[in-house]
């Protein structure tokens, strides 16, 4: 099986040296390259095009997020991971409408990183519950009263709930322990909904509950 190529990028070179440990001791994985800052990053992604691209979002020369923006328009097939402390998520929330595919906090365990790498390679979004719920706190009740007519005329009441937790961070095992439901159930939900969105992912479908105002009501 082909390993899956990582590109690291943050400026702090200790860090950089305990993910790349981490990739390099486990099966499956490799890494492609490496990058301090922003415009580095951006240069030797579009060049070496890794499966999935870290990026720290506080960095030197534009940042993770210029260069998040950059590969997410050019380099088709790289997926990209944001590395976020709880003190940025105003940026975080950009990240999500440029079109990330997964967030990790900077102090996210071994298991927890390898776990974000394998779901968003796989074509999954990968959101922390605990940036999740970060987001929920900063952002909703800014967009409480922005609600889209979907929230209304095109969901049923069941559907909304389960966005509401997806964009809590739920896992589709959780959700169906919290509703009462099978995890075959929320699937078929999730299904519908995305359907009727025109989403495909759970982190857009995130971005949509934030906006809506879902996230200020109650469950």
């Amino acid at each position: 099986m082909t390993p899956v190529s990582v590109f690291l990028a943050d400026d702090d070179g200790r860090f950089r040296g305990v993910y790349r440990k981490l990739f390099d001791r486990t099966e499956g994985f490799r890494v492609a390259g490496e990058a301090a800052g922003g415009v580095e990053a951006l240069r030797l992604i579009l060049a070496l095009r890794p499966d999935v691209a870290l990026l720290d979002v506080q960095m030197p020369d534009g940042g993770g997020l210029e260069a998040a923006r950059g590969v997410l328009a050019e380099a088709e097939g790289t997926r990209v991971i944001m590395l976020t402390t709880f003190d940025l998520d105003e940026y975080v929330h950009e990240a999500l409408t440029l079109g990330a595919s997964g967030f990790l906090l900077k102090n996210a365990s071994p298991q927890e990183v390898l776990h974000a790498v394998r779901t968003v390679h796989a074509g999954h979004a990968m959101l922390a519950p605990e940036v999740t719920a970060r987001l929920v706190r900063r952002f909703a009740p800014e967009r409480s009263r922005r609600r889209h007519a979907f929230a209304d005329e095109v969901l049923s009441a069941r559907e909304v709930q389960v966005i509401r937790l997806v964009a809590r961070g739920y896992s589709n095992q959780e959700i169906a322990g919290e509703l009462f439901l099978s995890t075959e159930t929320v699937r078929t939900y999730l299904k519908r909904v995305f359907a009727k969105l025109g989403v495909n992912d759970r982190t857009r479908l995130a971005v949509l509950a934030y906006e809506a105002g879902l996230l200020h009501e109650p469950r």
